[in-house]
């Protein structure tokens, strides 16, 4: 054990494949477990910097400082699914190797959010001595997921524990919105922020897992996947999964039963009769379809919103439509009446509709 704690040391020969589960936040998943049970999230999650799918530059640069002994304090931000998690842990797992859970303490701070957290947990942790490997002793890691939820006198405190400790351990803190940090905090780390994933990175990470497990996915499906995802790889691996466990082809129909969003089909036809029906019909014939297949408004909107901006219209007719539907959706979130809500589509479809008339008449 070293008496004074100084530079880290890189151990990229340390054993992967047998980490013991650290005791606080996600479960740490080192190799593929054969058990079904297990989500595909966990299962395929990245073991290392290499497997991480996208955001190439961040995790280089990342590696690049920790394999020369400069990693800084760390931010990572971005909405979720977009492997901020991942990385860090791959990037645990390559410095500290079978040593992980002894030099690793994972919080989610939604759960532990409070002072106390920061003034125990996380300061004795920081204030303890670290194991050393061969001749020098190595940082310590302190990963704070959704660090966005602490409180305002949890993030002083831990800035303060972030200034003491320095030489000794290195904090990584993960959020999906930055603004939710004090300026104080934000300033002690170098920033990276994960950008949605794009369509490409996608395929190619849900193309992995169906040949794992060997699925029947055809072409259609593999597109609604990536569509309903958002950029977001758990939610498109939570998808393939809950599909696959209700029926044995993960057709495009099958995925958007299992998710309960409206098909495309669907939505070009509501907004057919939006642009083209009576309000009476179109209510009516809204409100049936919405009954018989079980569809939420917010969705119905959502999609019909994002159906605008492939139809050719005025500018200003399609800036009216997309703030009027902005406003409808905001009003369903506070769980505002359905049938009224529908109302109010149809009104603002109507106007759009008159619009694009007189438009035309001149």
């Amino acid at each position: 054990m070293a008496d004074t704690i100084s530079v880290m040391d890189i151990d990229d020969e340390g054993d992967n494949n047998h980490i013991p589960k650290p005791d606080n936040g996600k479960n740490v998943v080192v190799s593929p477990p054969e058990s079904k049970a297990i989500p595909w999230v966990e299962k395929y999650r990245p073991q290392s910097l290499d497997d991480v799918a996208a955001h190439r530059d961040i995790v280089e640069t990342i590696d690049r400082l920790a394999s020369g002994n400069r990693l800084p304090h760390l931010l990572l931000y971005g909405p979720p699914g977009t492997g901020k998690t991942s990385t860090i842990l791959a990037l645990a797992r390559k410095l500290y190797g079978n040593q992980m859970h002894n030099m690793v303490l994972e919080l989610n701070a939604s759960d532990d959010r409070g002072i106390d957290v920061v003034r125990q947990q996380i300061q004795d942790f920081a204030s303890t001595q670290s194991i050393s490997f061969g001749a020098k002793a190595s940082v310590k890691l302190v990963l704070l997921d959704e660090a966005d939820a602490m409180t305002k006198d949890a993030q002083f405190a831990l800035r303060r524990v972030i200034e003491k400790y320095t030489k000794s351990t290195r904090f990584a803190l993960i959020c999906n919105n930055v603004n939710k940090l004090i300026p104080a905090v934000q300033s002690r780390c170098t920033r990276f922020r994960f950008a949605p994933l794009d369509a490409v990175n996608i395929t190619e990470r849900l193309k992995h897992v169906i040949k794992a497990e060997m699925l029947d996915v055809p072409e259609n499906g593999l597109k609604a996947l990536v569509r309903l995802c958002n950029g977001d790889m758990r939610k498109a691996l939570n998808i393939l999964q809950s599909t696959h466990m209700a029926s044995q082809q993960i057709t495009e129909e099958a995925i958007y039963l299992c998710t309960g969003n409206p098909l495309p089909k669907d939505i070009e036809q509501i907004s057919y009769w939006l642009l083209n029906e009576s309000f009476a019909t179109s209510y009516k014939k809204i409100s049936e379809i919405k009954t018989r297949k079980g569809l939420a408004l917010v969705d119905i909107v959502r999609e019909v919103t994002m159906f605008v901006f492939k139809i050719k219209m005025p500018a200003d007719v399609r800036i009216l439509l997309i703030n009027e539907m902005a406003d409808i959706e905001y009003r369903l979130s506070l769980a505002c009446n359905d049938k009224l809500q529908l109302g109010s589509l149809i009104a603002a479809f109507t106007r759009a509709r008159a619009s694009l008339v007189a438009a035309a008449a001149k």
